[in-house]
């Protein structure tokens, strides 16, 4: 039994004529008669009843119809299949993020290719943070990365946002008055933090800006990611320095300020291991170019 045998047969079957079959096939009748006749000799059954005015099918036909066109659709969904993954358009790509910088970009871009590239599963993994990110996408454990830059060695990027650093304080603080603050103001102040041990970028560049005016912030509480961090700033705990995404989460209790002076800023970037050669990571990369574009200078 054969393909294009059971073409034949089902554009006979919807057409009841082997003229109108044959033109649906683009091919000529003798051909497509040859077909039938080919498929009711392996199947031992006659498929039609045919006279020179009409075709009918069979019972045994009738029985064949459904099966046939199941047969034909699958086929043709295994032919789309390895085409796409040729192309790059099935496959899974484990992404990593941390942090307010990723609330906004990463459902925009999941959004993106469960539409655009739905034979893609985007494999969304929290909580990692930029170094251990780069240490996973080097280790060949993850496909994509939002991470802070600068990157590593044989680790390509492209970046995607570019973060102002701003205080978190309590609403009842006394600097929640204020339109802005000195990152000096601090220097007395109990912090909440990320891990020390994740390789969180934020964390690492707060504490650079507190070194730069000169004090070691007080660390009293560290927190897994943002939301938790905000909380535990509303709680009155400390206070904290975040990325301007973290304006983003609507979080009772605390009051967003902009600092002065000579402010560190953060590059945010996709990264991914420059010799991955996964087709699927770089459609999802093509298509990242279009729904979270390079910033301006």
């Amino acid at each position: 039994m054969e393909f294009r045998h059971l073409e034949g047969f089902v554009a006979v079957a919807e057409e009841l004529h082997f003229g109108r079959a044959a033109a649906r096939l683009h091919m000529a009748q003798p051909p497509l008669s040859q077909y039938i006749r080919l498929l009711e000799r392996d199947l031992d059954v006659k498929l039609f009843e045919r006279n020179t005015r009409s075709v009918r099918l069979t019972a045994a036909g009738d029985s064949l119809l459904e099966p046939a066109r199941r047969v034909l659709a699958e086929a043709a969904a295994a032919r789309r299949t390895v085409l796409a993954a040729n192309g790059g358009e099935v496959g899974r790509v484990t992404v990593g993020f941390a942090g307010a910088s990723s609330y906004g970009a990463l459902p925009r871009l999941t959004r993106a290719v469960t539409s655009e590239l739905p034979g893609i599963e985007l494999v969304l993994q929290g909580q990692t943070y930029s170094g251990e990110a780069l240490s996973r996408i080097s280790e060949g454990t993850l496909d994509l990365g939002f991470v802070a830059l600068p990157t590593r060695g044989g680790i390509s990027s492209r970046v995607v946002r570019v973060e102002q650093l701003i205080s978190a304080v309590p609403d009842t603080h006394p600097l929640a008055e204020r339109s802005s603050i000195d990152v000096a103001e601090l220097a007395d102040e109990r912090f909440v933090a990320f891990p020390a041990t994740r390789g969180s970028a934020v964390r690492d560049t707060a504490m650079q800006a507190c070194l730069n005016v000169g004090f070691s912030p007080m660390i009293t509480q560290e927190a897994p990611d943002a939301y938790n961090l905000l909380t535990v700033v509303g709680a009155g705990v400390g206070v904290a320095l975040v990325v301007s995404s973290a304006q983003n989460i609507h979080m009772e209790h605390v009051a967003f300020r902009p600092l002065t002076g000579d402010v560190p800023t953060m590059s945010i970037a996709l990264a991914w291991r420059s010799d991955n050669p996964s087709a699927a990571l770089h459609s999802v990369l093509r298509l990242a170019e279009d729904v979270l574009p390079t910033p301006p200078n």
